[in-house]
Parts: structure tokens; sequence; C-alpha cells
């Protein structure tokens, strides 16, 4: 089906072209071009060709400059479905708090395109003073994809004030409702949230019953055990993984047990997600799983039996990793690496030395996180010179693709989070050998950045989880000068 140039489908799909591109944007100073841009686009915007005004809101969005916000609320009020449908994504795009209440008012739209999109931009605004008519708008809007967007902003802004409205929509007709609602109903911290979703481990949908299968995990609720294992013996392949992780979060003997028999599963998810799980509950079955799993035929299985040996092993188990710093595939190889310095593996230090040559971002930023933390004073000198000639970046500009033999594996943020994992490392041999030569490496590397790198934040690497968020870098030379001083 071709829609016109104008049409709100085309303005949708543009939408999430416009979000990955702002995503890529470094925030900073607006060059003299982009300025010139934006009052052309502004004229544009302002002017009576319905197709300009259209591509104006839309490029306005992927521009990033917060002074179109004033101009883009005032076209919220024109007659053009397509044209208040641009301007609520580039409002969307932009974030800023003040367009809160304009963007409400757009709740009352007549078109539930218009609608949607507003739920989707409070959604990413998370502001709690949007509770109340997300709430409204979640009971009593006549479209369901509205009432899914509210049910989706209304759990990520998390006010309690919201629950009663999303048990209501526990019953809705859509499924798609149905399981947001039930995600939404947890963030907003009902102590009563286990025993509410119980019942939709049989729901017809899938989509509902994973839903309520990750719920049941994240309260690690005891009582759930005995209906998710009935769940399991029924469960469709791909509801399996929400299961599993809800079972070793749980981590009764039961659930352990059915664990250990599903880690032969053909499935590679499934196997992925039984270590995993296993590992939650640090049991001697965790261990002797992973360990097997180190030789799965599955890349993903390797690293997540590496990863998961980092976590429940003993350094009885690091000759067994070794191994995997060969591995043809990165992914095992970056869970060696973790391993290996979780475990205290001293040994392989200079195995992991040999890392951060490698080809993968992922690997080598596991090697400068390990390094650190073994305090290998043979890495110092290798340490620090990378420290010099790396400068931080913002935390979200990562986006290097990782590859292996030709084919894409994943979107890394390795190489943003470089620099912050070269200052813990080179700070940690500081500390642990009071090493002179890496206090001067951590002076000169704070000495030569600018107040504008200083203040960014940075993400610390680590084994599990997306690692820590540093507020600054100039705080994490701080935390580091005390550990020394103290």
């Amino acid at each position: 089906m071709t829609h016109p140039p104008t049409s709100p489908h085309r303005s949708t799909r543009a939408a999430r072209r416009v979000r990955r591109e702002h995503g890529r944007r470094t925030p900073g100073p607006q060059a003299s071009g982009e300025s010139a841009d934006l009052d052309n686009l502004l004229s544009d915007l302002s002017g009576h060709d319905p197709q300009r005004r259209h591509r104006a809101a839309l490029r306005l969005a992927e521009l990033g400059d917060i002074r179109a916000r004033p101009a883009l609320e005032t076209v919220l009020d024109s007659s053009d479905t397509a044209l208040r449908v641009a301007a609520v994504i580039a409002l969307e795009v932009l974030g800023r708090p003040e367009s809160r209440v304009a963007l409400e008012k757009c709740l009352e739209d007549s078109d539930w395109r218009v609608r949607g999109q507003v739920a989707y931009a409070l959604s990413r605004l998370s502001d709690p003073k949007s509770t109340i008519p997300l709430a409204h708008h979640l009971t009593h809007d006549g479209s369901a994809l509205v009432r899914n967007h509210c049910a989706l902003a209304l759990g990520r802004i998390g006010d309690s004030r919201a629950i009663p409205a999303l048990e209501h929509a526990l019953n809705d007709e859509s499924d798609r409702v149905r399981r947001e609602a039930i995600l939404a109903i947890e963030r907003c911290g009902d102590p009563e949230a286990a025993p509410k979703v119980r019942r939709f481990l049989s729901d017809p949908s899938l989509r509902v019953r994973i839903a309520a299968a990750v719920v049941l995990g994240v309260r690690r609720d005891l009582a759930s055990g005995a209906a998710l294992l009935a769940r399991w013996r029924e469960s469709a392949p791909w509801e399996r993984p929400a299961l599993i992780i809800a079972l070793g979060r749980i981590g009764t003997p039961e659930a352990v047990e059915a664990l250990v028999r599903a880690a032969d599963d053909p499935m590679r998810s499934v196997r992925v997600c039984v270590v995993h799980a296993l590992a939650e509950t640090r049991t001697p079955p965790a261990r002797a799983v992973a360990r097997g799993k180190l030789a799965d035929p599955s890349w993903a299985v390797r690293g997540a039996a590496a990863l998961a040996l980092g976590h429940v092993g003993t350094a009885e188990d690091g000759p067994g990793l070794l191994p995997l710093l060969i591995d043809p595939h990165p992914w095992p190889r970056r869970g060696a690496v973790y391993a290996l310095g979780q475990l205290g593996f001293r040994s392989s230090a200079p195995k992991i030395r040999a890392a951060l040559d490698d080809p993968d971002p992922e690997v080598r930023l596991a090697a400068v996180w390990t390094l650190g933390r073994l305090g290998d004073r043979h890495a110092r000198q290798r340490l620090t010179k990378l420290l010099r000639e790396t400068r931080p970046s913002p935390v979200h500009a990562g986006s290097t693709l990782a590859e292996s033999e030709g084919a894409v594996r994943l979107v890394s943020d390795a190489n943003a989070r470089l620099f912050g994992a070269l200052v813990e490392a080179v700070g940690s041999l500081a500390v642990l050998s009071r090493d002179p030569e890496a206090e001067e490496a951590l002076e000169e590397a704070e000495r030569v950045l600018s107040e504008e790198e200083l203040d960014r934040a940075a993400r610390l690497p680590s084994p599990l989880g997306p690692g820590e968020l540093v507020p600054s870098i100039r705080e994490l030379f701080r935390s580091i000068r005390a550990r020394y001083e103290s």
C-alpha cells in the first residue's frame, strides 16, 4: 500500500529513522551551517506547503536543536494530521520537559495516530506529572495502540497512582495492552504485583505469558514456583527463556532440577538462559553445568558458560577457561577474559595482556578490566600508553559494530567505555601496587582533558549487566585519588 507524502503512516515510519539518527548525534555547539539550516526549516514549518511543513518538522527532529521547540508546539494545533504527528515526533526526540503540557493537551486529539505518538513521547519524558492523564486514557481511550503506549509510559514513570488503571488494563481485550500493563504494574511498585499477574501464565497470548514470567522472576516470588514449573512443562519454545530466568531467580530445589534437565535443550537461546539462570542460584549444579557448556557447539552458550563460571566457579576452573581465549568467536573470548579476572587467576595475566590486541573491541575492553582487577604490574606500561592515546566519548556514542567472520554480532559501546576502563585499571595498579608511575600517568591523563571531557559521564565495564555509571570523568579521578590516599 502506498501512502501519500504527508501521510501519518509515513510519519510513524520516519519516526524510527529520526530516533536512530538522533541517537548517533553527539551533543555540542551548533555549527554555523546548522544554524542557517534551522532558520530555513523554521521558515518552511510556518509556510503553506503541506509537504514542506511535514518534512521540516521531521528534519528539525534530526537536527536536534532545542530552539525549534516553540515553533513545533505551535503546529500541534494544525488541521493537518500528518503535520501534528511529525511535530509530536520532533518534540519527543528533543526530549525537553517544557513540552509536557503541550503534549498532554494532544492526548485529546481527534486522531488516534496523534494520541498514540503523544503517549509514546510522554513515555520518553517520564514525568510523574503525566501520570493522571495517561491513566485516564489507558482506561477510556478507544484505540488499542494509544492504550498500549499509555501503559508503556506509566511503567516508565513508575508512579504508584497508576496502579488502579493498570489493574483495569490487565483485562484489556488487546494482548499488547495486557502485556504492557503486567510489566508496568511491577515497575510501579505494587506490593501485590505477583499474585495479580500469576494467572496470566495461562493467558492465550504468548507475549502476555512471557510478561507474567518476567514479573514473577523479578519479584522472586516463591509462591509462583509451582505455577512456573507447570507452565514450563507445556510451554511454547519462545516463552521458555523467560520461564527459565524466573525459575533461576526463585531458585528452589525443584526449579534447579528442572533447569539442569533443560541444559541440553536443542534451542541455543534456552541453553544460554539455563546457564545464566543456574548461575543466579550459586549451587553445585550451576558450576557443573557451566563447566560442561564450555565446549558447547554454540558460541553464545560457550560465552555464557564462561561468564557463569566467573560468577560461581573457583580458582580450579581457571585452566578450563584458558582454551576459550583463542576461541574463533569473540563472545567466548570476552567471557573467558572477564571470568579469569573474577576468579583472580593471576597466572593467566600474560594471555590477558595479549588480548589487548584482540580485533574485537569487547574483548579488548574485558582485557583492560581484568588486568586492573588482577593488579598486573607487567601490564602497566601498555595500559598507561593506551590511556595517553585514548580520549573520553559520550556514554551513548559507541555504536561500534562488533563482527565475527563478517557477520554482525551486536552493537557495542566498548570503544565509548574504554577511557573509563583504562582510568579504573591504571588507578587499580596505583592503589594496589603503590605504583608511582601509574599515579603519574593518571595525573597526566586528567591534566590534558578539557573541562567538557572531565564533565562527561562514564560507564565502567562489567562482566554482568551494563556496568556502573559514574557521573563524570572528574568524579572517577577523584574517587581513585581518595582510594590511593587512604
